[in-house]
């Protein structure tokens, strides 16, 4: 283990629409989506512990995640460190546990956005201690621990545009040429929506002529009409600052304005960086970059 330090930087990510196509037996949605990473980032600091057992884990950046135990980040380490036992047992022989962690996250990407903050952390916890500790797993390998932490950490693991199918997991590369030059705004009030929130809501949503695939290869321009997110009808109603927040990104200019997984985050695609004055106002969290 030359070094025994890292620091990566988990982005995160907007759907690009959000087609909910069915429903699986064990109660699990099956969807279409186009995953498009942002440079909206965390920071994560790893370093090894080696005269220590236990692995530590400190969240900074006052933004609410939970009890530390059952952080994603923790959660990564502990299945990589199963798989790892796994492996020794079907071995038939003894494999050196890695050594304990420490690991700093500091936390820039807002909960509760629909932005996959904490998939973006767990998995990029997955592929940085497989490179710092020498573990050797394949993408593929850590594609699969992906899944078992959550249903969009696996578009975290090689972290390129892809186009979602199943519960998000099945996916494929994505090329969106007509994102170059375009500004994006992230608009995110005081509003957090839990996944299991925004599902038990969901409206019934019937098959879809047109393949989300297919409407994404058209220009920006087209998107408004055709590109849209199925938690928005059952959201909206609720949360009625959401529907007022994508309005408003159209009267500012935007070509396209969605509200990105299942809330609470909009964003906005503009060929020119938007006037945000009114939301900042407001004290809503507010991002721009370009993509």
């Amino acid at each position: 283990m030359k070094d025994k330090s890292m620091t990566v930087y988990p982005n995160a990510k907007i759907n690009l629409g959000l087609f909910i196509t069915g429903r699986r037996s064990d109660g699990y949605h099956l969807l279409e989506t186009g995953f498009l990473p942002i440079p909206l980032c965390d920071v994560l600091e790893l370093s090894v512990l080696a005269d220590e057992e236990e692995d530590r884990l400190e969240v900074v950046g006052g933004i609410e995640t939970g009890a530390l135990s059952d952080n994603l980040v923790l959660r990564a380490v502990r299945a990589l460190r199963a798989v790892r036992a796994l492996r020794a047992v079907r071995a038939l022989r003894a494999v050196r546990p890695f050594p304990a962690l420490s690991l700093r996250l500091a936390k820039h990407i807002p909960s509760g956005a629909g932005m996959g903050g904490g998939s973006a952390d767990a998995s990029f916890t997955l592929t940085a201690v497989n490179e710092l500790c020498a573990l050797g797993l394949s993408l593929e390998e850590l594609e699969r621990i992906a899944l078992g932490l959550g249903a969009d950490c696996p578009i975290f693991v090689r972290n390129q545009p892809a186009l979602g199918r199943g519960i998000g997991e099945v996916l494929t590369p994505l090329t969106l040429p007509q994102l170059a030059g375009y500004h994006l705004t992230i608009v995110k009030p005081e509003v957090h929506i839990s996944t299991a929130e925004a599902f038990r809501g969901l409206l019934p949503i019937g098959p879809r002529e047109t393949s989300l695939e297919v409407l994404l290869s058209q220009p920006v321009s087209s998107w408004s009409s055709s590109v849209i997110n199925d938690f928005e009808p059952s959201l909206f109603p609720r949360y009625p600052e959401l529907k007022e927040i994508k309005a408003e990104l159209y009267r500012l200019g935007a070509d396209f304005a969605l509200m990105t997984g299942s809330g609470a985050a909009l964003y906005a695609l503009s060929k020119e960086p938007l006037f945000l004055e009114a939301f900042e106002k407001k004290g809503y969290f507010l991002w721009q970059g370009r993509i």
